[in-house]
């Protein structure tokens, strides 16, 4: 509850500390004396806009800091969520600037405007004079409707699974359209995957075939240079090859081994020389003869290192780049095709979900209609006291496409006279009316509404005499479950108070001061 209210420099108030009851408290005074400003100071603290012309008059600034007490759970679950944390008390203030900045605080802590207005919406809730214009706004009546049948594990449960619809629609949607933009990319990679792959490259091949193409292509010239060395080792009939000649040097020495003796290591490494000269000269031979050219692996040859060079030069510097390029391409091309099996499952499960949202926004609209038949009777009943007997309250609803609320339309038409049709509301509900069919629709969400604090400001207008009173009585007993703030201009409604506080407007010197005074029971 909304325990007490400090307020510096807002307006005509210069400076008071009004502290609440828990339940009805009442605010009466003259046009003008500063009932409004207390709504003002109290709509600052709770996030609402606030204006610099709001500061009194010669001042720099206005403050206003309120202190709750008792927080409910999802006020205390808000405040986790932001960080902070209510023990016994709550404490906001708000200062506002005369450059227009202003700033909040919760338990000392700044905090932003948007979290003050988030917590402040489960603290209070404030019906002005004007407030009765929510009913003719027709997509609130099923907020209204919900509230009162209790349907937020329904209505929970139900958008959890139509969030998850939304959103695998997207990500259809955005596969398709991925898929469709990918067309282009998929002809590149194949173009890729079939020019590389129909070579069926292996690593380091294009040297390979390099070393055999040199060979084969100096084949002609190699075979001549072995034919003649060839020629040169071995015995021929000019007897000029160096066989010959190691061998005639051979004959030469060997018949003097015995007249000098010296003679014969050499000799011994002369033979030696012809024997390896002749194994050489055998070498050379057979090396020539495997120098045979296949005119059709020449060709073959050609053409293949000639399609190296293309990819290359295509692909990439080295064949090690081009086969990452096709391993590359080849994996994305998969990836790309998976497109369509990825398109089936989210199909599927599009198709899924639909059957379960279907399903779950047929039991909450079923709920709503059991609850909408209760829901007219009740405030039929809260009107007929109201001193409205004849007035009658009708939910009207009509099942459309599914959205996050649901599948139903929900309006509130009211037959005013008997035998009168039912109309929607703006069309045939007084201002006096709004606010007594308001009043009855709070009595019917009391047991319902989680807001702890009610603030009426000027409910009474349009109203007097018995149906006054009786406005009373019913604020009376919805602060038996509410902390109830009430600005009114009525003895009928005032006298149904726990606390009266009385707001005064007096001159002080040359200025105007407002003062809030707690009445006692003589000077009520």
């Amino acid at each position: 509850m909304l325990y007490e209210l400090h307020i510096e420099n807002l307006a005509v108030i210069e400076n008071a500390t009004i502290r609440f009851g828990e339940h009805l408290n009442v605010f009466t005074g003259e046009t003008g004396a500063g009932k409004s400003i207390l709504i003002g100071g109290i709509n600052a603290i709770l996030g609402q806009r606030v204006y610099k012309d709001i500061i009194r008059e010669g001042t720099d600034k206005a403050y206003v800091s309120a202190v709750f007490t008792d927080c409910p759970k999802p006020v205390s679950d808000k405040l986790s969520e932001l960080g902070l944390n209510c023990e016994n008390e709550l404490i906001i203030s708000r200062e506002i600037n005369t450059d227009g900045r202003s700033t909040a605080r919760i338990n000392s802590r700044p905090v932003t405007i948007s979290a003050l207005h988030e917590i402040g919406d489960l603290l209070v809730n404030i019906h002005g004079q004007h407030d009765g214009q929510t009913l003719l706004d027709q997509t609130k009546h099923l907020g209204i409707l919900d509230s009162y049948a209790c349907s937020d594990e329904l209505l929970s449960s139900y958008q959890k699974s139509f969030k998850e619809l939304q959103a695998t629609a997207r990500e259809l949607g955005k596969m398709k359209s991925e898929k469709a933009q990918s067309a282009r990319r998929e002809e590149y990679l194949a173009e890729i995957i079939e020019d590389i792959g129909s070579l069926e490259i292996t690593v380091g091949e294009d040297e390979k075939i390099e070393e055999r193409f040199r060979l084969l292509d100096n084949a002609v010239s190699l075979k001549n240079a072995l034919t003649a060395a060839t020629a040169c080792l071995s015995e021929t009939e000019s007897d000029n090859s160096a066989g010959d000649l190691i061998s005639q040097a051979y004959s030469e020495l060997e018949p003097n081994e015995d007249i000098l003796p010296v003679l014969k290591p050499i000799n011994e490494r002369i033979s030696a020389l012809g024997i390896e000269v002749e194994d050489i000269a055998s070498e050379l031979s057979r090396i020539c003869d495997s120098l045979e050219i296949d005119d059709n692996e020449y060709a073959t040859l050609t053409q293949r290192r000639n399609d190296l060079k293309r990819i290359k030069r295509r692909y990439g510097t080295s064949l090690d780049e081009v086969i990452k390029v096709y391993e590359d391409a080849l994996q994305e091309s998969q990836g790309l095709a998976s497109f369509d099996d990825k398109i089936s499952e989210l199909e599927e499960k599009k198709s899924q979900l639909l059957i379960e949202v279907t399903k779950k926004a047929e039991e909450l609209s079923k709920h709503r209609e059991e609850a909408s038949e209760r829901f007219s009777k009740q405030v039929a009943e809260e009107l007929s006291f109201l001193n409205m007997p004849n007035v009658k309250l009708e939910v009207r609803r009509e099942k459309g496409k599914l959205t996050l609320s649901g599948m139903d339309s929900i309006e509130f038409l009211i037959s005013a006279n008997k035998g009168e049709s039912p109309k929607p509301l703006a069309k045939i509900a007084s201002g006096g009316e709004l606010s007594r069919i308001m009043l009855a629709l709070k009595t019917v969400l009391a047991d319902r509404d989680a807001i702890p604090t009610l603030i009426f400001d000027e409910i009474d207008s349009g109203v007097s005499g018995r149906a006054a009173q009786k406005i009373g009585i019913k604020l009376r007993e919805i602060s038996a479950k509410h902390q109830v703030i009430c600005v009114t201009h009525l003895a009928q409604i005032a006298i149904m108070a726990d606390d009266h506080m009385l707001i005064e407007k007096h001159e002080s010197g040359d200025r105007t001061v407002t003062d809030v005074t707690h009445l006692d029971f003589d000077e009520r």
